[in-house]
This record gives C-alpha cells, structure tokens and sequence, in this order.
C-alpha cells in the first residue's frame, strides 16, 4: 500500500531502499520557504541500522503490514530455538541471535509468542510483556525488613538477573518485565 511521505508515523513499518524499516520518530516540518516535509528516523528491521530520512508529501512510501501470528515456544536445540505455529502446528527454527540472547533467557517451555512475518519469513519474535520466574539465588530473607525500595540482587530462572524486595527468598516465583527484568510484583499462587 503506497502513502504519502508525510503520512509516515512512528511505529509504521515501510519498505524503503529495498530493504524494512520501522519509523522510531516522526517530526512534521513546515519551513517559511519551501514546502512541508517528515524528517523521519528509521530502524533497520533485519539489522538494527538507524537512518534519518527526509519525506515530502509527494515522496510515495510503501507502507507494509506485518503478519502476526501467535507461535509456542517448545525447545532450545543447540543455537536454535524451536517455536509451533499454534493453528497449522507447523514447526519453525530460528537462531537464539534472532531473537537475541538475552531475551531468549525469558522463554520458557510453552510460552506463547508473536512471531512477525513479511511474505511468510520470520522477521521478529515479540515475548509476552510480563513472565513468571522463579528465584534461584538471592540474599538471605531478613525478619523485620520490609522497606520496598530498598531491594537486593537476584539471580531468576534463565540466569536473568535481577532486583526483588527484601522479603522475596529462594524458591519463591516473582514475575517481571520482559524489557528490562525488572521487579513486578510476586506470582500467585496457582498461576499467572
């Protein structure tokens, strides 16, 4: 589907030098002379590269939609990662650096995923945004302690590191930010 230039909005994804690109940003300028224009920034969607790239409004972008399909994580196979496809029970094996190797250490057993695909190749795996861990290793649990903003290192399942409150001990399932590994709050009982 073909837009205008400065159409482009932060979040679109374009073909643009025969290659994908994801708009970061998108600052529309209206100069005293001359006519309006999008200074764009790209991402590069296969390689991470960024571009700053200027759109008028009479630019034709090619504007490209994402298939999104929802995926279960089964196994790790040396460097690969093997996903199904929940509706066809197609497998698929991608590397761990596709998904990149610290979001890898997140997947566990039977976790639903988003696997993003252009003309049915894989080009992005989104994880869910909050996980269940377990603590592995932590400072000993101190009665009395309980001042929230005073955490202590953790090492989780995965060996993700992270920061729980005082009164989280080993053994204990905490859930936490996929994007960071940050603290959410403690798993309840039973489920997620």
């Amino acid at each position: 589907m073909k837009i205008n230039g400065n159409e482009i909005k932060p979040g679109m994804v374009i073909k643009h030098q025969d290659t994908l690109w994801t708009a970061v940003k998108a600052d529309h300028v209206k100069p005293g002379k001359g006519g309006a224009f999008a200074q764009v920034e790209l991402k590069n969607i296969l390689d991470g590269r960024k571009l700053n790239e200027r759109f008028r409004s009479a630019d034709k972008v090619e504007r490209v939609r994402l298939d999104q399909r929802d995926y279960q994580y089964l196994y790790a196979e040396g460097e690969m990662l093997v996903f199904m496809n929940t509706e066809t029970y197609e497998q698929i094996s991608l590397h761990i650096d596709f998904v990149g190797e610290e979001r890898a250490a997140y997947l566990t057993d039977g976790m639903m995923v988003v696997v993003e695909l252009y003309e049915d190749k894989p080009i992005g795996v989104e994880l869910p945004q909050h996980v269940e861990l377990e603590v592995i290793d932590t400072e000993p649990v101190v009665k009395g302690q309980t001042a929230a903003n005073s955490y202590k290192p953790a090492i989780l399942t995965g060996n993700i590191r992270s920061a729980v409150p005082p009164f989280v001990g080993v053994g204990e399932r905490v859930v936490v930010a996929t994007e960071d590994g940050s603290y959410v709050r403690r798993a309840e009982m039973g489920s997620f």
